[in-house]
């Protein structure tokens, strides 16, 4: 059984990846990077999971660099998280741009020091505006790593996103298989008691659960959250 490093935040994606891997075999070690976003609680959500599949969970500290991060409404206070999903191609308030670079660049490390045989991220490219969301920075990234941790790395290290060519409904379909309980995740930005049901990231769980047929059980702020616009 392969020992994994996988990079979980609480979201949609990550839960479900984490779930996946398990069934799959994989040895987990689930990492959450604190990295000054506005929906920490998201957080929480990663604990349930790890607690729920019997695995390790840390939480690497990297909140004093979100402070730097200005432009995002993920890191920057006084950038407001729209209530909608983007339809232009040009840049989203929403992106930290760089963030599975940086979160990846921790989760290696970590994999180094514990001769850990893959790294997996949780990235689906379905309908993503950020640009470090897709199969090529992943297989471009994986081939800086092997630069950067020869010698010192497993052989074998790899870096998989198991949920990269998937659509997001199609994520839904698998969690329902592998039994994850969607009330045990966050997609949320705003990071409220309750999920707002009107951001980008709400919006985009309630049309993947629609489109997979899947009832949603996410208990949203707005009573109107439902009706998709």
């Amino acid at each position: 059984m392969p020992k994994t490093v996988a990079i979980v935040s609480g979201g949609l994606d990550s839960v479900t990846m984490a779930y996946h891997l398990q069934a799959q075999g994989h040895t987990l070690h689930l990492l959450s990077v604190n990295y000054g976003q506005r929906h920490l609680v998201e957080h929480e959500f990663a604990v349930k999971t790890a607690r729920t599949l019997g695995v390790p969970h840390d939480v690497v500290d990297l909140s004093p660099v979100g402070k730097l991060l200005s432009g995002s409404s993920l890191t920057d206070p006084t950038v407001d998280v729209p209530d909608h999903k983007s339809e232009s191609s040009g840049e989203s308030p929403n992106v930290v741009p760089n963030r599975n670079a940086l979160l990846l660049s921790v989760a290696f490390a970590v994999a180094v020091a514990e001769k850990a045989e893959a790294v997996a991220v949780g990235v689906v490219d379905d309908l993503q505006a950020a640009p470090d969301s897709n199969a090529a920075f992943i297989d471009s990234f994986l081939a800086m790593e092997r630069i950067a941790t020869r010698g010192y790395a497993h052989p074998d290290l790899t870096l998989t996103a198991p949920l990269v060519r998937l659509r997001k409904s199609d994520v839904v379909s698998l969690g329902e298989e592998l039994g994850v309980p969607w009330t045990e995740t966050w997609s949320c930005f705003r990071g409220d008691a309750l999920q707002c049901g009107r951001c980008a990231a709400c919006r985009e769980r309630q049309e993947a659960f629609r489109d997979a047929g899947v009832t949603d059980p996410t208990t949203y702020q707005t009573s109107d959250s439902k009706e998709l616009r």
